[in-house]
């Protein structure tokens, strides 16, 4: 049925699930991956399947409807409904739908983020809303940590600049915010389709402690959420708009990168700004961390380099 996000794999790699289109209904077909057989076909309640999504135990398949219908169903691999969740209990409530999804690494916590600019999470035992968090353009919430990058240009003695000055002209720190403040917000072109609205970015931590989220109106901040206490902890306030962001797979570290030749990371203790020693520097579009969290690919248009992480202990 689609081209992208119509197909997804257990995590065990043991079944494979397949959306499909049959005569104006949607189907999701379950396969084993050992004998590459059908298991289970089975008609969803879905009116235009957007995507798919196995919980980490492979107990569950979430299916979700297209932008125009808020609508997410949890299946059984044998093909029953277990629940269906919409936030919107009237019709005159209903706007864009669903944009992203997440699970939990321990499958316990479903996130939601929606073009309302609000993520909810969704617990796995009622499949009900456990925490609602909306994406202000002011923060307000005085147990808040607001981190906002600053920059300033290096002083030198002389006429001539030091050879270092040539990598970098200027330094980027990160200071802590009074609150209330006021975040960086794109205004969004209604006659425009794919609108830069909503939560378009879920992230758990590898632990499941953290979610770290992205409102795509607001493209310059980084939510952080305490998954423990269901409550937004840390908003880091960048300078560029967010490029890419990957969580650390082995410990609580989040990497941050913003198109420059720099590198962010925050973790509970804090967070810092790390020039990258590149010649020719590097404009770090991507990031992709090592299993074993020692290293972190920093990813340019046209080159790479690798980035190597001690050990808090050393």
């Amino acid at each position: 049925k689609l081209v992208h996000g119509g197909i997804g794999f257990s995590r065990n790699q043991q079944f494979m699930a397949l959306a499909e289109r049959r005569d104006g209904k949607d189907f999701v077909s379950v396969f084993d991956c050992q004998k590459w057989c059908l298991v289970k076909h089975f008609e969803v309640g879905t009116k235009d399947l957007a995507g798919l999504s196995w919980s980490p135990d492979g107990r569950v398949i979430c299916v979700w409807d297209a932008v125009i219908d808020y609508k997410v169903f949890m299946y059984a691999m044998d093909g029953r409904c277990l629940a269906s969740y919409s936030p919107y209990s009237d019709v005159w409530q209903y706007g864009l739908g669903l944009k992203s999804v997440a699970w939990s690494p321990t499958g316990q916590f479903l996130a939601l983020g929606s073009y309302d600019e609000k993520v909810r999470i969704l617990n796995h035992v009622t499949w009900k809303t456990v925490a609602e968090h909306s994406h202000p353009a002011l923060v307000e919430d005085p147990k808040v940590v607001l981190y906002s990058e600053v920059e300033q240009k290096l002083p030198f003695a002389g006429d001539r600049p030091p050879a270092t000055l040539s990598l970098f002209p200027t330094q980027s720190k990160y200071v802590t915010v009074d609150l209330p403040s006021a975040l960086t917000s794109l205004k969004v072109d209604p006659e425009k389709p794919n609108p830069k609205l909503g939560v378009g970015t879920l992230l758990f931590s590898s632990d499941g402690r953290y979610l770290a989220t992205i409102n795509d109106n607001m493209p310059h901040a980084v939510w952080i959420l305490d998954v423990t206490r269901l409550c937004l902890v840390v908003v880091l306030k960048q300078l560029r708009p967010v490029r890419d962001l990957k969580w650390d797979p082995a410990q609580t570290r989040l990497a941050i990168c913003t198109g420059n030749g720099r590198l962010y990371m925050w973790s509970p203790a804090g967070c810092v700004s790390v020039c990258v020693p590149n010649d020719p520097p590097i404009a770090v579009q991507r990031l992709d961390w090592h299993p074993t969290g020692t290293a972190l690919a920093l990813i340019g248009q046209t080159h790479f380099t690798v980035c190597y992480l001690n050990k808090e202990d050393e």
